[in-house]
């Protein structure tokens, strides 16, 4: 990313040579995503953020819908577990929503989101991943291949999923799908919506011509960069590498938590992300758990990762059923070792034993 931080800083869509530099990067990332995610290159529409891509695919699959029949209001189906940008765009949207439900483990069934569809559907949105308990959806395609039969767009939110596990977009067979460089070790500020080759959906952003005018604004280039970049070194079969390293960890992890009376696994435990484990603490909440974690050097987190500011319960864990309240989720990164989960084992029981003989 630093030259073109400190030295190439033409706009990508200038025809001069310092413009041609920019472009000729912008285009070699997009190859390098693509071939991460089983897409081809011209269905890679680059956005700034995760939630953007989500945004943008929902808002350009019902407007889709609304200027093909205006009397029309589209019905999009989704589920409970879904990220709060998909469903906070889809409530905004001004369409009628079904949110499916899941089992004890977060996972929906596909012949539950199947019964879903009607004939109004415009959109299915479903989650490859797990954000916050980290369930793998395993029944997408079943899904998927249900809802292109009937002529429903289908939209997978693949963020939590990207760069942990596969994600294959020809192989899913879907119109839209969602990825984010910041969860496979990229910057922050740059993400992607894949869109199926042959499909047009209006841009959200508009005002330029950006990105084969599917999405208006200069394009940040050190950003997507680094996104082509560090999809670029999860190529091969290093990414299998990076979430066996994981899953070592976090199985590691999630057996030493739960030999903690009244700690249980939230989630599937074997179905699962490999670099997030989420436990539930009874008798205490996970607020004070995670504090006192950090005054000894781990970082963990309750809820979701956009949830810090949010004074309502995690909808996931309501839908699961768990008291989002005694919730905590811990991830591990590339720079994570065993001695990170040392740390963890060793505090973890001690912060839990002080504050449940406070409660005594």
């Amino acid at each position: 990313m630093l030259p073109f931080l400190r030295e190439h800083a033409a706009d990508p869509g200038r025809v001069h040579s310092d413009g041609k530099i920019t472009r000729v990067a912008i285009e070699e990332a997009r190859e390098q995503v693509a071939a991460l995610f089983g897409a081809r290159p011209r269905e890679v529409v680059f956005t700034a953020t995760g939630t953007e891509s989500v945004n943008t695919a929902i808002w350009g699959a019902v407007t889709r819908a609304t200027e093909a029949d205006g009397s029309a209001r589209p019905h999009v189906v989704t589920t409970a577990v879904e990220h709060s940008a998909v469903l906070d765009a889809c409530r905004r949207s001004n369409v009628e929503i079904t949110e499916v439900g899941v089992d004890r483990f977060g996972r929906v069934a596909a012949d539950d989101a199947i019964a879903a569809l009607r004939p109004d559907t415009a959109l299915v949105s479903v989650q490859l991943a797990n954000h916050e308990v980290g369930t793998l959806q395993n029944d997408v395609p079943a899904i998927a291949a249900a809802a292109r039969e009937q002529g429903v767009l289908v939209h997978v939110d693949a963020c939590a999923a990207a760069g942990h596990v596969p994600v294959d977009f020809a192989a899913l067979d879907v119109d839209l799908c969602s990825v984010t460089a910041h969860k496979l070790g990229g910057p922050k500020g740059a993400a992607a919506l894949l869109v199926r080759r042959g499909l047009r959906v209006p841009p959200m952003i508009v005002g330029g011509a950006q990105e084969r005018a599917r999405r208006g604004g200069i394009e940040d280039v050190p950003a997507i960069v680094g996104f082509g970049a560090a999809a670029h070194e999860l190529a091969g079969d290093a990414l299998e590498r990076e979430a066996s390293a994981a899953r070592a960890l976090t199985d590691r992890l999630a057996r030493d938590a739960l030999t903690v009376d009244d700690v249980v696994q939230l989630g599937d435990p074997e179905e699962r992300l490999p670099h997030l484990v989420c436990i539930s603490v009874g008798g205490v909440e996970a607020e004070p758990v995670l504090l006192g974690l950090d005054q000894r050097g781990v970082s963990v987190h309750s809820g979701s990762s956009c949830s810090s500011e949010a004074l309502e319960p995690s909808p996931v864990l309501a839908a699961m059923g768990v008291d989002a309240d005694k919730s905590l989720r811990a991830t591990v990164g590339w720079s994570s070792t065993d001695a990170d989960i040392d740390a963890f084992t060793t505090a973890f029981p001690e912060v839990v034993a002080k504050l449940r003989a406070l409660r005594t």
